[in-house]
């Protein structure tokens, strides 16, 4: 059998892969910060913040799109703020960035926090007793050595935000060529008679995408290894 792609597939392909990367390169920088906090960090916040990164994890993808919905709706008072600048985030592609953002982001963290956990502090210590600052010893040192760990972080949301769906559906929508991912158009072929083949076709191509993902992920730690 034949398996082909139509244009609405090639759009929801390059949609995927624009969100997911839109998502992760996003999130990098908060992840790497928020890791930080959660590794080193000694406030009394510190369990609180957990809780909330993490929560993402363990609440249904319905919900956290629900609650972003509300949040980011013509009447949440983030979206009225944002309809006031002239964004509109509801039924849209930043919403589905803002959807695989929220729901990746706790894989990413956890995987910084513990490359960063990891990290021996004698190094920073040493460091600053050599009248390093902390700017100095973060990127120098820390940064660095937990290399591996944000970029396992990083290759998991992007994974991850590759097969986003629950959340995505209530924010953005389904809307062809605009916010319909691959997850998206799959739902959308089977639920129509005989989009059993095109349906196949689109998860040969997420299973070819994930594979090739952890592919370079895999090939990157290894240099590290090397170094």
């Amino acid at each position: 059998m034949m398996l082909s792609l139509s244009s609405q597939d090639v759009s929801a392909i390059w949609l995927s892969l624009k969100v997911a990367c839109s998502a992760t390169l996003i999130s990098t920088p908060f992840g790497i910060a928020c890791g930080y906090f959660l590794a080193f960090g000694k406030t009394r916040g510190k369990a609180l913040v957990e809780g909330i990164v993490g929560l993402p994890l363990v609440l249904p993808p319905v919900v956290v799109g629900y609650l972003l919905l509300l949040a980011f709706g013509s009447n949440g008072v983030i979206g009225r703020f944002l309809n006031f600048l002239g964004f509109q985030v509801v039924f849209s592609l930043t919403g589905a960035v803002i959807a695989s953002a929220v729901v990746g982001f706790p894989l990413m963290v956890r995987s910084i926090r513990i490359g960063m956990e990891a990290v021996d502090q004698s190094y920073v210590s040493v460091s600053r007793t050599l009248g390093a600052g902390w700017w100095d010893s973060f990127f120098t040192i820390v940064l660095p050595l937990s290399g591996r760990a944000i970029l396992a972080g990083m290759s998991l949301m992007f994974a991850r935000n590759l097969g986003e769906f629950g959340a995505t559906v209530i924010l953005a929508g389904n809307i062809p060529g605009v916010t319909q991912t691959i997850p998206l158009a799959i739902y959308e072929y089977t639920a129509v008679p005989g989009g059993d083949r095109m349906a196949l076709t689109l998860c040969l191509v997420s299973i070819s995408l994930s594979f090739v993902i952890l592919l370079v992920s895999e090939g990157i730690n290894r240099r590290f290894r090397r170094k």
